[in-house]
C-alpha cells in the first residue's frame, strides 16, 4: 500500500489495524497488503469489492424491513443499504470496539434510530436470541487470516435460521475453495429451502439461503436488475451472470 498515505494506525489484542487513503479511497486493512474495506470517498454507498456487491444481489429477492450485518469493517454493506432504502432498520454486529470506533471516524459510519451498532462477539449475539428476528442476515466476519470458520459451523447456521423472519435469507461471504464444500452445503440444506452461490471475480464464494422455497431463482431476473442497479448507483449484472443455484 505504498501508494497510500495513512490516517491512523495502531492494535488491539487481535492485531494490527490501520486506515489509509490516496486522493479517491479510503481503506481499512488488518495486516499488511490487507483490505478489510474500502471506500470511495466522493460515493461512499456504491461498494468498491466485488463480494459486497454480490451479498447485494439479495435485494433482487427480498425487500428487507431489516437487517443484521455480522462483522462491521468500514461498513461498505451498511453505506449501500442505506442508500438503497434509508428505511430499513439496520444492526451491525463487531467484536472489536476499535473498528467501531474507526468506522464511525473515517468512513462515515454513525448510529440512528435506523442504525445500531453493537460491540459483541457474532456467535454469542446469534445465540442470545435477543434481537428482533430480522429479514436478512449478512455475514461477513473476517480476520487479517481470512474467514472466521466459525460462521461456517452448524452453530452458527442454526441460530441465524432461528433469528430470520419466515421468509428470510441467509447471505454468507465465504472464499472460492468453500464452493468444493460439501460439508458446508450439507449444514444449509438441512435448514433452509433453497441454497444459492455466486463467484465473484475476486475469488470469493457469496452464499444465500432461503427459508421459504421460491424465494431465490435464476430466470426472470433482468426485470428488476435495471431497477436495483439504479437505486445503488452501480450495475448488478456483472454478479448475477454468475449467480445460480449451489449443488
Amino acid at each position: 500500500m505504498s501508494d497510500y498515505h495513512c490516517l491512523w494506525q495502531g492494535e488491539d489484542q487481535f492485531g494490527p489495524i490501520s486506515v489509509v487513503e490516496d486522493n479517491d479511497y479510503r481503506l481499512l486493512a488488518f495486516g499488511d497488503n490487507d483490505e478489510q474495506s474500502k471506500q470511495l470517498k466522493s460515493a461512499p454507498h456504491i461498494p468498491q469489492h466485488t463480494y459486497v456487491q454480490a451479498m447485494l444481489l439479495s435485494l433482487l429477492f427480498i425487500k428487507p424491513k431489516s437487517a443484521i450485518v455480522l462483522g462491521l469493517g468500514g461498513g461498505a454493506l451498511l453505506h449501500s443499504l442505506k442508500h438503497y432504502d434509508p428505511a430499513i432498520k439496520l444492526t451491525a454486529v463487531e467484536l472489536r470496539p476499535q473498528v467501531i470506533e474507526l468506522a464511525k471516524r473515517y468512513f462515515r459510519v454513525q448510529p440512528s434510530k435506523k442504525l445500531q451498532l453493537i460491540e459483541a462477539d457474532a456467535m454469542k449475539f446469534l445465540a442470545a436470541g435477543d434481537h428482533k428476528r430480522c429479514d436478512v442476515i449478512y455475514a461477513d466476519i473476517y480476520t487479517d487470516a481470512g474467514i472466521d470458520e466459525q460462521q461456517l459451523s452448524q452453530v452458527f447456521i442454526d441460530n441465524a435460521f432461528n433469528l430470520l423472519k419466515a421468509d428470510g435469507l441467509l447471505v454468507l461471504n465465504c472464499w472460492k475453495e468453500h464452493s468444493r464444500d460439501v460439508e458446508l452445503l450439507a449444514r444449509l440444506q438441512a435448514s433452509f429451502a433453497d441454497v444459492y452461490a455466486c463467484l465473484t471475480s475476486g475469488s470469493n464464494w457469496v452464499v444465500f439461503a432461503a427459508k421459504q422455497p421460491g424465494i431465490l431463482r435464476d430466470h426472470g431476473l433482468k426485470v428488476g436488475i435495471d431497477e436495483l442497479s439504479s437505486r445503488l448507483d452501480f450495475s448488478v449484472s456483472r454478479s448475477l451472470t454468475r449467480f445460480g443455484p449451489w449443488l
